[in-house]
């Protein structure tokens, strides 16, 4: 293990963190917000002085070192560093009274949760909601995919770190070198984040809140600006923009690349893409026409908006929120459940288990009820035209083995809060899964406020194994890791 790698590695990440703390303070700035400015001029000088002081003590190392072991810890280093510096602007500036919740809150806003301990976001200032809203933005793609665009500079390869901090069980690489892969995936981000942007702007939204809403959209995230979310706008040209852009956000990021090459029929014969939107088509159908049949909107139209909206929002698991689903008829409820359990589609911003796990875990289910009617069939595992390897499928199982282990266990661990079964329950599924938005009461309205202090900690800890998809930060854990 190269420590001195490690260490320098994460300085360069933290003064990465200062420029962009630069505009949230530049808005307190230039909104006369003064506690909040000289929160983020502290925080900033206190992560400035920390790095250059660990460059220092590390300056003789040559280069960045960084293999399969050395990535591990610092994607999962780097993630908790963010958190630890970038929680401190929203507790010295008053906005939260303990660090416990200035922590969750920043690491919801990073691993795109979008859970919250704020009873009234709307109170906060614009520069804190900024930055909010803009941890959102930079988690949904990732700190270090972002940071492997420029890593050349330092003299490092950054292969190793996009395959411990990308989601999903294929890591794709778009061009021969990973540099170029990640430069080209956040050039797709921030196309998509400028046109978000831009339309939002032409629908009567103001530019901080067009940036605010487009950094959940973008990020799946799900941090918005109003205490109600999107509802708090009453636009349906709103509602259609975030719902085009929340569904583009759940697709691969690498199609995009492959449509700008002409590379269509790459795109159309993806089955991740295919059963994606065959989920949301179905399953938007389905709820909208209950709820049009059942009165709770005048209109099929208005069924459907709102329908596809919701469902769209939980299969990406951004939480974005319209209308207070939970007051909707158990089916409709039950079928939101469902869809972000599956999450979207592996290399997206979204959360989730993803689209691809679940269809491989169907088809194996299904071989392996034909091996009961013929035991000497030889059926491998495919999704779509492709086969998939052993290993892949071992990873596959073992990361929903890693799921609902945890799921489990941090619901018995959260139980100790006293709080009713579905309560602990759905609040540690939406922390695990980035969910944005939970069932049983935890709508829009819902805060982690609730909880102690000490069990936001457990819950920062669950957003961040789910973000990170849980081997990255458990290896960790492993004896054999630590060994030379």
């Amino acid at each position: 293990m190269d420590y001195r790698s490690v260490v320098k590695f994460l300085a360069f990440i933290m003064l990465f963190i200062v420029l962009v703390m630069l505009v949230p303070f530049l808005i307190a700035v230039s909104s006369a917000e003064h506690m909040a400015a000289m929160a983020f001029l502290k925080t900033m000088i206190l992560m400035m002085s920390v790095s250059f002081a660990s460059i220092i003590l590390t300056w003789k190392t040559k280069g960045l070192k960084i293999g399969t072991k050395e990535a591990t810890l610092v994607v999962s280093l780097t993630w908790i560093i963010m958190t630890l510096f970038g929680a401190l602007p929203l507790y010295l500036s008053g906005s939260v009274h303990t660090y416990a919740k200035a922590f969750f809150e920043i690491m919801s806003g990073f691993t795109t949760a979008g859970a919250t301990v704020l009873d009234d976001i709307e109170s906060l200032g614009r520069s804190v909601l900024f930055w909010r809203s803009l941890t959102n933005w930079l988690g949904g793609m990732g700190v270090v995919v972002l940071f492997v665009a420029v890593l050349p500079i330092f003299g490092v390869k950054g292969n190793a770190l996009v395959g411990a901090e990308a989601v999903g069980p294929a890591k794709s690489k778009l061009t021969p070198t990973i540099r170029g892969t990640a430069t080209a995936l956040y050039l797709i981000y921030f196309g998509l984040t400028a046109a978000e942007a831009v339309l939002l702007r032409i629908g009567g939204l103001d530019w901080f809140n067009a940036l605010t809403v487009t950094f959940g959209t973008i990020g799946a995230a799900g941090f918005a600006p109003l205490n109600v979310s999107i509802a708090g706008y009453e636009s349906s040209f709103v509602e259609w923009v975030c719902t085009v852009f929340m569904l583009l956000s759940g697709i691969n990021f690498s199609l995009y690349f492959y449509i700008i090459r002409g590379q269509i029929r790459k795109v159309s014969s993806n089955a991740e893409l295919r059963l994606y939107l065959s989920l949301i088509g179905i399953v938007s159908l389905l709820v909208s026409l209950q709820l049009f049949f059942r009165g709770i909107y005048s209109t099929f139209p208005e069924a459907l908006r709102e329908g596809l909206f919701h469902v769209v929002s939980m299969i990406t698991t951004t939480g974005f929120v319209a209308d207070e689903f939970n007051a909707w008829p158990m089916f409709s409820q039950m079928l939101l459940i469902l869809v972000c359990f599956v999450g979207a589609c592996s290399g997206s911003a979204g959360g989730g288990i993803k689209v691809i796990r679940v269809g491989v875990l169907l088809r194996l289910s299904y071989n392996s009820i034909l091996r009961r009617v013929h035991p000497n069939s030889v059926s491998p595992v495919s999704f779509g035209s492709d086969y998939i390897d052993n290993n892949t499928v071992l990873s596959i199982s073992g990361y929903i083995g890693c799921y609902f282990a945890t799921l489990f266990i941090g619901s018995a661990i959260i139980g100790l809060t006293d709080r009713d079964f579905l309560t602990c329950f759905a609040s540690v599924f939406l922390c695990l899964g980035n969910l944005g938005t939970g069932i049983g009461g935890m709508g829009s309205g819902f805060s982690f406020s609730v909880f102690p202090d000490w069990s936001l900690w457990v819950f920062s800890f669950l957003m961040l194994v789910g973000r990170l998809e849980f081997y990255t930060v458990y290896t960790l854990f492993s004896k054999a890791y630590w060994r030379s």
